[in-house]
């Protein structure tokens, strides 16, 4: 933490009261500028991009290794610090097995897979993350948008190392498409696919990122307590307990300590207490969905996560949808349509509820995957 971060906390803490001076640092989805503990794995990833910094386009590389391990945040400072020192002053581009090379620049993208599901979706997202005008989303076809990219994105004027992440999260997009896709600009972009696992079809480059030594994430929930709550909140051993408790996965431990501090905050406690750590330990499930998925949903979906959260009990999915209906403008159809879209991406799941009399369907209702309490404090459920 530099001066000015300092003097910003202690305005903060003057303005605001409370143990929460800023949520922020403690959010699962949000990446700070510098990746605690992965000095190692960001040498390796600079290894492989080396050429850049000899003026050539790097081979493609995945990216790959367990949820929570730091692959996002690590590509997403790598690219921010790239882009600041070499992709606006880079003088010209080439390479020996790449066609071309003269005056140029070159730029480093992460796109988010799950935002990108059919070949229309991922270039307006890549157009409009190279490109400084708005990309239109009607009155286009994929045709259009696919002969606009060639044209933002070839050799020797402008090339892109392009990172491709939770591509292990989109069921229904592959690398081989994802390598059909980049082929009108193939020559002009290294194609970073991030993801749980090498993809079976990859032949190129591997960085694989392992998961969090539990002394690591202890060093990063308490430096990012340390920027979001008040000191000495959050103790060395409730650090070590959610760290352990998280068995190396990052984003499960600052959900699970965002949720401590949360509830903390709200009873009016001046640090967390060990029932505070349980409650944000509850509220990760097991197997828990990625926050940024949820948060990247579109905004009716996750007003119908908001509302079902909100709901006593456990309803059947028909009496949810009702219940969700009746209070907004969508209609209870389309609620359920929603919910069971939910639960087959995997961000919700169904359950079969037990105590159901009758010949007919069994009923069932579904359950969060994802960090109900941070969610909810996000989407600003007071």
């Amino acid at each position: 933490m530099d001066l000015h971060e300092r003097i910003e906390r202690r305005q903060n803490t003057a303005r605001e009261s409370g143990l929460i001076v800023d949520r922020t640092p403690l959010n699962p989805a949000v990446h700070l500028p510098e990746p605690v503990g992965r000095g190692p794995v960001l040498e390796r990833l600079l290894d492989v991009l080396d050429p850049v910094f000899r003026q050539q386009l790097p081979d493609d590389v995945a990216v790959f290794g367990p949820k929570g391990s730091g692959k996002s945040a690590l590509v997403s400072a790598l690219f921010a610090g790239l882009n600041d020192q070499i992709g606006r002053d880079r003088q010209r581009i080439g390479t020996t097995t790449r066609a071309g090379s003269a005056e140029g620049t070159t730029q480093f993208v992460r796109i988010d897979a799950t935002n990108a599901r059919s070949e229309f979706r991922f270039y307006h997202t890549l157009l409009t993350a190279v490109v400084d005008e708005s990309v239109p989303e009607r009155g286009v076809g994929t045709d259009t948008l696919r002969e606009r990219l060639a044209d933002q994105l070839q050799v020797p004027t402008r090339c892109a190392v392009v990172a491709v992440d939770h591509l292990t999260d989109v069921e229904d997009v592959s690398v081989t498409d994802l390598l059909e896709w980049f082929e009108p600009v193939d020559d002009a972009v290294t194609v970073v696919p991030i993801g749980h696992e090498v993809p079976e079809t990859w032949t190129g480059e591997t960085v694989h990122v392992p998961e969090y030594r539990q002394h690591a994430l202890v060093d990063i929930l308490t430096t990012r307590a340390s920027q979001a709550l008040e000191s000495g909140a959050l103790r060395h051993g409730q650090a070590r307990r959610i760290a352990e408790w998280a068995g190396g996965d990052a984003h499960d431990a600052l959900a699970a300590t965002f949720g401590a501090a949360d509830t903390a905050d709200r009873a009016g406690a001046d640090r967390i207490r060990a029932n505070d750590v349980d409650a944000g330990i509850d509220a990760v499930p097991e197997n828990c969905v990625h926050l940024g998925r949820v948060l990247g949903l579109p905004e009716n979906r996750q007003r119908v996560l908001s509302e079902l959260l909100r709901l006593d009990g456990t309803p059947t999915i028909r009496e949810a949808a009702a219940a969700i209906a009746e209070g907004s403008d969508l209609t209870a159809s389309t609620v359920k349509r929603f919910l069971y879209e939910l639960a087959e991406n995997g961000v919700l799941e169904r359950v079969q509820t037990t105590d159901a009399h009758g010949n007919g369907r069994t009923p069932s209702h579904v359950v969060p995957r994802f960090p109900t309490l941070v969610f909810r404090r996000l989407d600003g459920d007071l």
